[in-house]
């Protein structure tokens, strides 16, 4: 059984930075697709990032180049960095992993596991 950690959220000024770790256990992760996702209450979960296990990255177009993900797979660790913090920002930040490339790497329901998640709150 694959358990995700997510840790690094917090009480962020706009503008600034914060870095998210998302620590994989279980199972070694470095052939599965990894993403992040984000859910505020009453939203539906959104795609915020993917890396595939050749590491190749999508993101989601409000992103605007100024997140990046990354994984190490020696650690079995999944990063996501995060700048120029904006108030939207805020909500409940996901890791997700999921061995399947079927499916569109944005599709919530296509992940297999999903960490408890981490809170990231922007204020103005």
């Amino acid at each position: 059984q694959v358990h995700l950690v997510e840790s690094g959220g917090g009480l962020l000024q706009a503008g600034g930075s914060v870095s998210l770790s998302c620590a994989a256990s279980g199972r070694t992760l470095s052939s599965y697709t990894m993403a992040w996702f984000r859910q505020v209450p009453g939203k539906q979960r959104q795609f915020v990032a993917g890396i595939t296990a050749m590491g190749a990255t999508t993101y989601a177009d409000f992103v605007k180049g100024r997140f990046t993900s990354s994984r190490d797979n020696a650690k079995n660790t999944l990063y996501l960095q995060m700048k120029s913090l904006e108030v939207e920002d805020t909500a409940v930040y996901y890791c997700a992993a999921r061995q399947s490339n079927y499916y569109n790497i944005a599709t919530v329901s296509a992940y297999d596991y999903w960490g408890q998640g981490t809170q990231v709150t922007v204020s103005s």
